[in-house]
């Protein structure tokens, strides 16, 4: 079974991205000790762009679902869509997953979100290839 990559896609105005480093340099953790966890990255945009992109890889879908299904995801982002005024507006669980990325996890209280929008996109990791390890 092929792992799955997730990237939110967090636009970011050039006076927040400050703040949005900050955020998730402060964050909790969490996501690193989740079950079927692979990898983290935050990406900052370079030219021409205000988007950053914020990368999970994970074993499975399965093991992304049950992540966002945990006390401490629903804990961290449902006070983080709190102050980012996003409770009872639809904007689904995506939205509520990226705004409470852009607020790193509940630190910043009362600065309201750092990204002024998102979306999430899926992948299935087709191939994938790193250094050569001498053996």
């Amino acid at each position: 079974m092929p792992s799955v990559v997730k990237i939110n896609v967090l636009t970011v105005p050039e006076e927040m991205r400050r703040e949005l480093e900050k955020r998730f340099a402060n964050r909790a953790g969490m996501v690193e000790s989740a079950d079927g966890f692979e990898w983290f990255e935050l990406l900052r945009p370079v030219e021409g762009s205000d988007r950053y992109l914020v990368y999970t890889r994970w074993r499975s879908e399965e093991d992304f679902r049950r992540w966002q299904e945990s006390r401490a995801f629903q804990a961290g982002h449902a006070q983080a869509a709190a102050e980012a005024g996003t409770q009872g507006h639809g904007h689904g669980q995506a939205q509520a997953q990226a705004q409470g990325q852009a607020q790193g996890h509940g630190h910043g209280h009362g600065q309201g979100p750092a990204a002024t929008g998102s979306e999430l996109w899926t992948f299935e990791v087709v191939e994938s290839t790193g250094p050569k390890q001498d053996g």
